[in-house]
């Protein structure tokens, strides 16, 4: 089972507690953008086997959205952080770094 931190309220839960979002720090574009880019949006994920960034809503919590990056093989979780931040903290990408070098997923890494 998947066991996430809440980073807002500290609780710590597992995924019956949670709501999935999908695929986290998606670019989303406007009204008068190319079809190209918006399809790209509505379409296009990420599915990597290995390190993965998420959105989890904590839906029988606080209620709040946030982010988590985990390995989709192991179900191992590097950490959790609020859903307002554009990239992933450095601490998370570092014990990332620690036990995946080499790891990359969209412009992070």
């Amino acid at each position: 089972m998947l066991l996430l931190r809440c980073p807002y309220c500290g609780v710590d839960c597992d995924e019956t507690e949670l709501s999935p979002g999908g695929e986290a720090h998606l670019k989303r574009f406007g009204p008068g953008s190319e079809d190209a880019d918006f399809e790209g949006y509505l379409f296009q994920r990420e599915n990597p086997k290995g390190v993965h960034f998420e959105r989890w809503r904590h839906a029988n919590g606080c209620g709040k959205w946030f982010h988590a990056a985990r390995c989709t093989v192991t179900l191992e979780v590097f950490g959790t952080y609020s859903a307002q931040l554009t990239e992933p903290p450095q601490d998370i990408k570092d014990a990332i770094t620690a036990k995946r070098p080499g790891w990359h997923w969209r412009e992070f890494a």
